[in-house]
């Protein structure tokens, strides 16, 4: 899940990124409307939130540009709460508005239902063998066995299970699990298949987590 942070306060950007980071998204930021733009109008996102008051250009203004032939879901992130701004906000096409001071438990149930809009047709359980992902719910079992995973656990998971049976690269893996500029040569994707490896496939369970040398690694039951 890609979100596309537009906020020109620094600490408020920071926190967003880390924090969602934190969750498993991947996040990018711009610090001002002008190269939000650009962003928002070049490369998919799942979800952009967005600022009002901005450098450069504003939210509303950026909204405007980027309606109708961009149809990914914006939240207003703002501290502008009048009545008037949040209905120019959805009248130019914002899916939900945020004002600040704003919660970050009630950031994360807003996205959870923009993103749960958009995915009301695709599939929110995973089946492979006995091992069982609820999208959703973001629990994971195996067999009786239930299996804690850290956020880049469970992405890198849903990343694997979502192409069950086709061999995904450390180059894919490292563009939607962590960042599409990220450094390929370090070691933390095999460090978190080890570790995602290590919970998912026991003593005496049949191995799930296959590395095909020099290819990358297939989530899938064999027989």
């Amino acid at each position: 899940m890609k979100i596309l942070v537009i906020e020109d306060e620094l600490k408020t950007r920071e926190y967003l990124k880390q924090g969602l980071s934190e969750q498993g998204y991947v996040v990018d930021t711009a610090a001002d409307g002008i190269d939000g733009l650009h962003l928002a109008a070049n490369i998919g996102y799942d979800v952009i939130i967005l600022d009002i008051m901005l450098p450069g250009m504003d939210g509303i203004s950026l909204l405007k540009s980027l309606r109708p032939s961009v149809k990914t879901p914006v939240i207003m992130l703002t501290a502008k709460d009048a009545l008037n701004s949040r209905l120019e906000a959805f009248n130019c096409g914002a899916d939900d508005y945020l004002i600040k001071p704003f919660s970050f438990l009630e950031l994360l149930a807003r996205l959870q239902v923009i993103t749960q809009r958009g995915r009301s047709k695709e599939e929110t359980n995973i089946y492979i063998g006995d091992l069982h992902i609820d999208l959703l719910a973001r629990r994971v079992t195996r067999g009786k066995r239930r299996i804690d995973l850290t956020a880049k656990e469970f992405a890198l998971l849903e990343v694997l299970a979502r192409r069950r049976a086709q061999i995904v690269s450390k180059t894919v893996i490292t563009e939607l699990v962590w960042d599409i500029c990220f450094d390929t040569n370090t070691n933390v994707v095999e460090a978190t298949i080890k570790r995602l490896r290590a919970k998912l496939d026991q003593d005496g369970e049949p191995k799930l987590l296959h590395t095909i040398r020099g290819m990358g690694y297939v989530l899938e039951l064999r027989s």
